[in-house]
């Protein structure tokens, strides 16, 4: 089954409608031949291992706390901060409390 992604002028909820994340979860939210954005959502003690990607990436936290794994050290990002990683980076991160990110990932066709 495809994933429905957002169509071109269609608002997307980045956010859930309450306090919490809830039952939101990561999905990709459109992709295209050079861009690939996702709403990460990772509940505290979450982790995803260390890991590549080819493109440059934006990680903005949009509600409560990551902490990343960049090369050889730690990042704590929280609500209103933005990361960028250069591509290659080696990355990983864990949640620190409950939290939704905007994910985006430059690509290369």
């Amino acid at each position: 089954m495809a994933i429905p992604h957002a169509q071109p002028g269609q608002p997307i909820r980045l956010l859930p409608a309450g306090d919490a994340p809830g039952a939101e979860h990561t999905t990709a939210l459109f992709k295209t031949s050079d861009l690939e954005v996702i709403r990460l959502v990772l509940r505290a003690g979450q982790s995803f291992p260390p890991h590549r990607v080819t493109g440059s990436i934006t990680v903005q936290c949009l509600a409560g706390a990551i902490d990343f794994t960049v090369d050889d050290r730690y990042v704590a990002l929280r609500a209103g901060e933005l990361l960028y990683l250069a591509g290659g980076a080696l990355h990983g991160l864990t949640g620190i409390e409950d939290a939704t990110a905007l994910v985006t990932i430059a690509l290369h066709a």
